[in-house]
């Protein structure tokens, strides 16, 4: 790696962006399944289902042949093969497709970092072709985001004209027919959440302050519905009505079960993270190996061996593991000399302190079980990670 010198701050292009919309990350591949699968797409739909859960699911490794009197004028490629975005179960996409094209509510439910928004942005992009109409929910969300809010220059000079009308996010899917996200929606106030029932039920919004007007009601177009996410661990924190329930299907995201997968996506992601940096992810797999195995350890509550662990009350979800292995990318990168394994337990104390200040002691009783009996059976690489124990101190 080459250093140069740095004067004065360097300005990033005008296009430049920390991180793109799937819609835009994704747009050959976007554009290259609407020409390839000319089957029958449900009312307002960008791709076919089948293309859906091959744009989230990939193509296998296959190649997929693009027709050439489809290619023509278009600029699409002969062929294309898809790669995964989502790790997680074939079956749970497919449901979540046919949830959609069903124009039902669909809840993504499961464990903080479990890919559950990310499943719910590319559901969007590929149904509608934007995953931009999104509501953060928050104690704070107030019921004009998924209702509607005015102008109030215009509605001080007017009076309440749809022209003063300013649309949320739910508002514009249900006018073009698309899907709109509400993430976190049991972090939304109870009297805030129940303005999705009648949406979601009839399919409809009244605006009495119109009344008498042309748009004083407003139906949803073809293909408009909503997709969820909520946490299990918020679960108490504003529980949703049984009527609200009702106009979903749940879904639940599971953590990865196969410790490979979970250590290709980690490493996979982590070096994604430390190029946009600007470096190289020069971290041993070794690491990473050691890494994952014992957030899947804290996580589960038993290591791979059958050995019992307390488990701590912080999530030691996929996406923790991802910013432990980019932070141990970047410190390879830009303070090298050092030992990207010496930085573990300095980064796991970090994670697991978040919550629970008994949580320290856990994660100290790991290193007393676990990492010691591994390196009593002679492996060096938790040796080494018993040797730092007092780090975490």
């Amino acid at each position: 790696m080459t250093v140069t010198e740095h004067v004065g701050p360097t300005v990033a292009p005008e296009t430049a962006a920390q991180v793109l919309s799937a819609e835009q990350r994704y747009a050959d591949e976007l554009a290259f399944l609407a020409a390839y699968d000319d089957g029958a797409r449900p009312p307002g739909w960008a791709l076919t289902p089948r293309a859906v859960v091959t744009f989230i699911r990939g193509s296998d490794g296959e190649a997929l042949k693009l027709p050439a009197d489809r290619r023509t004028g278009a600029g699409l490629p002969a062929s294309m093969t898809i790669p995964a975005k989502f790790v997680g179960e074939r079956s749970l996409v497919e449901r979540c497709v046919v949830t959609l094209a069903g124009e039902r509510g669909l809840l993504l439910v499961g464990e903080p970092g479990t890919a559950k928004s990310m499943l719910s942005e590319l559901l969007a992009a590929a149904v509608s072709g934007t995953s931009a109409l999104t509501v953060q929910g928050t104690a704070g969300t107030t019921e004009e985001a998924l209702r509607y809010g005015w102008n109030y220059a215009l509605l001080l000079a007017q009076g309440p004209t749809p022209q003063a009308l300013v649309d949320s996010p739910v508002l514009t899917a249900m006018r073009t027919g698309r899907v709109v996200r509400v993430e976190e929606v049991t972090r939304c106030l109870p009297e805030v959440q129940d303005a999705l029932v009648s949406i979601l039920s009839d399919r409809r919004m009244n605006v009495p302050e119109l009344s008498g007007t042309e748009g004083d009601l407003i139906r949803a177009a073809p293909g408009f519905t909503v997709i969820a996410t909520a946490n299990l661990r918020d679960r108490g924190v504003s529980e949703m009505s049984s009527a609200l329930k009702r106009r979903f299907n749940f879904e639940t995201v599971h953590p990865i079960a196969d410790a490979q997968t979970e250590t290709d996506l980690v490493r996979r992601q982590a070096t994604a993270a430390v190029q946009r940096a600007g470096a190289a992810y020069t971290v041993d797999d070794a690491v990473l190996d050691a890494l994952v195995t014992v957030f899947r350890d804290l996580r589960s509550g038993r290591s791979g061996e059958g050995w019992d662990v307390e488990r701590p009350g912080t999530v030691m979800s996929t996406a923790e593991a991802v910013q432990v292995a980019a932070s141990l990318g970047l410190s390879a990168a830009y303070l090298p000399g050092g030992d990207a394994l010496d930085l573990v337990p300095g980064h796991l104390l970090g994670v697991v302190r978040k919550d629970d200040k008994d949580d320290h002691a856990r994660l100290l009783g790991y290193w007393d079980g676990p990492v010691r009996r591994r390196a009593e059976d002679g492996s060096a690489m938790w040796r080494r990670l018993w040797d730092l124990r007092e780090s975490l101190r």
